[in-house]
């Protein structure tokens, strides 16, 4: 096994009186490929800044292979003094590193250099800052949540380089895809510790399962077997003094076992805040078209979106997907064309940007408003304390200013926020920013149950195939077009991957793709739509219903009187049995149809 590049060894932390990290061990060789996972706030970016050498812990030892390059990429670009994004990425380079990279992947990330740091946006930044830790060609790269801020395009442009780089890696990501496509083994972040496997991401979540399941069973029997020493004390022979002095002191011993375990950190408890039915019809545009100065964003562009649906919006940063969500929900008008909303909307919004919030207000303040103890969620008052609880928040973080939370706290309070609000349309914007795996799990089965309707913008494509029932998709020049099924779906429907309109892909990436393109590649694997989920769990209920009309009708029709005593009564009981018969025919062959296909793909 070859020696490592770098190496942690017994290191601990802690802040505020509050263990952090109690003795991580984390060894990374030449050319290894690890994904760092944990819940928010577990210490993963604190994990990087020690492997970093940029954060001093309070014990425990790191070693650097002599020689070895280090670059760290944070969440936050720190830009100084720097006048342009040219001068901050070659800040970066070392004595004998070639300044000819620094302006190449400038330019394959879609900027020019000359952007002046103080006024670019995040994702900008967060490409200068990939600039900055890609151009020496590290030995080591140490990347926390690289893709946050990046558009679809350029995500996948990341994903190409680093797959074709010989640096070892260490990923922080909530990038489900991501991650299951760079990582070759994996370091779970729990509780202080790390548990490590020499499998990817694509493994990780059954063996966690498993793991904490063995963690349940060993805790149960050690509460059996508190109480089987408490029924002895109490009831065994207690003529044997010190045999029963030696087995109340094991029984001090278990308690304190039980008594420090830690356990897991739940899960959050997202639950969003639904209004009365909307009408059928949620949205309808037609031909709409607009257009920024000489710009056009959006040219005849036609879309029904129906109560249920999950639409996803995707494309590269600046395509125009904020101008088109906001012209479907009305915040603004077309140019030309017709945009018509359903009856009864209460629309919920999730603002990637979060400008609304004060980062001088308190955790409480902004979820109450600053009005009083409790939050009004779903038009009821709720104790800001239970429902800081839902979204994970302990109650020592009421006082906590905004500007002191992490980026995955941040999230979670804009979640909290939108979905307090009564609705049956909600409109998210980058909904899985900085959020935690088992977070994001939650988040998609409570978008799952939503009776309501979800139009959401995302780069994340496992997110997208998990959620969405549709995907809408810019073809340059304002043109879009919307596609059935989730991102993958799309893909294969297209043909195609996105325009990069603002990202060039490397030419080894070109070459790489070339040559996928001239050998068959196999095709990713079929899944079941949210739609087809929804109606494998349906429709045996309508199937039921359906069933009992036609019994319904027909004992009326068992009357042989019935034609003579009054006809109109037959010929309504005749028509609808002949409905419900037809309808329940292509019940039953849809869900034969669904239940074959589940089959297939359970066995693939």
């Amino acid at each position: 096994m070859a020696p490592p590049l770098i190496q942690l060894k017994d290191i601990r932390l802690t802040f505020g009186g509050t263990p952090l990290l109690t003795g991580v061990e984390l060894s990374v060789s030449e050319g290894e490929r690890v994904c760092l996972i944990g819940r928010n706030g577990s210490g993963k970016s604190t994990l990087l800044k020690i492997a970093a050498g940029l954060v001093e812990p309070d014990a425990g030892t790191r070693f650097v292979q002599p020689g070895a390059t280090i670059r760290y990429l944070p969440q936050e670009p720190d830009f100084g003094e720097h006048k342009t994004t040219l001068a901050y990425v070659e800040a970066g380079l070392g004595p004998g590193d070639d300044h000819y990279q620094a302006r190449y992947l400038l330019e394959q990330l879609g900027l020019t250099g000359e952007e002046d740091p103080s006024h670019i946006s995040g994702g900008e930044a967060r490409r200068a800052a990939l600039a900055r830790v890609l151009a020496p060609s590290p030995d080591i790269l140490l990347l926390d949540e690289p893709t946050n801020h990046l558009d679809l395009p350029t995500i996948e442009w990341l994903e190409a380089e680093l797959d074709g780089r010989r640096s070892a890696l260490v990923l922080i990501s909530h990038d489900r895809r991501f991650l299951t496509n760079l990582s070759r083994s994996t370091a779970w972040l729990d509780r202080g510790q790390i548990r490590q496997i020499d499998r990817g991401f694509a493994a990780f979540e059954a063996w966690r399962d498993e793991v904490l399941a063995e963690e349940e069973r060993e805790q149960h029997k050690l509460d059996r077997k508190i109480v089987n020493e408490e029924h002895w004390l109490r009831y065994g022979v207690s003529g044997r003094r010190k045999r029963n002095v030696k087995r109340l002191g094991n029984l001090h011993d278990l308690r304190a076992q039980r008594r420090n375990w830690k356990g897991p950190t739940g899960s959050a408890n997202l639950v969003a805040a639904e209004a009365e039915k909307s009408g059928r019809l949620v949205i309808e545009a037609r031909n709409i078209e607009k257009s920024w100065g000489e710009r056009k964003v959006v040219d005849g562009f036609s879309v029904r979106v129906q109560r249920g649906d999950r639409v996803g919006i995707v494309g590269p940063n600046g395509a125009g997907k904020t101008t088109l969500v906001n012209l479907l929900t009305g915040a603004i008008t077309p140019d030309s064309g017709s945009i018509r909303l359903g009856a009864n909307i209460e629309m919920a919004t999730l603002d990637q940007h979060r400008e609304s919030l004060d980062p001088k207000s308190t955790l409480a303040e902004a979820l109450t408003g600053g009005r009083g103890d409790h939050v009004m969620v779903g038009g009821k008052p709720k104790h800001v304390i239970g429902y800081m609880k839902d979204f994970l928040f302990a109650e020592v973080q009421r006082g906590t200013p905004l500007e002191a939370l992490s980026g995955g706290e941040r999230g979670r309070l804009m979640l909290a926020r939108a979905l307090a609000k009564p609705s049956n349309l909600l409109v998210l914007d980058e909904p899985t920013n900085d959020l935690d795996l088992e977070t994001l799990d939650v988040l998609e089965e409570m978008l799952g149950d939503y009776e309501g309707t979800v139009i959401l913008i995302s780069h994340d494509r496992d997110f997208l195939d998990r959620v969405v029932t549709s995907v809408i998709v810019p073809e340059g020049n304002g043109r879009w077009i919307e596609y059935a099924g989730g991102y993958s779906d799309m893909l294969l429907q297209r043909g195609a991957d996105l325009k990069r309109e603002t990202v060039k892909a490397a030419p080894a990436a070109e070459d790489k793709k070339e040559a996928q393109a001239s050998a068959p590649s196999p095709a990713p694997k079929r899944r079941l739509s949210f739609n087809e989920k929804h109606a494998l769990e349906t429709l045996p209920k309508t199937i039921e219903k359906l069933q009992a009309e036609i019994a319904r009708q027909q004992r009326l029709l068992d009357d042989p009187d019935l034609y003579r005593k009054d006809r109109k009564k037959f010929d309504a009981a005749s028509a609808a049995i002949a409905a419900a018969q037809a309808e329940l025919a292509a019940a039953e062959d849809r869900w034969l149809e669904l239940e074959v296909l589940r089959e297939e793909i359970e066995r693939a």
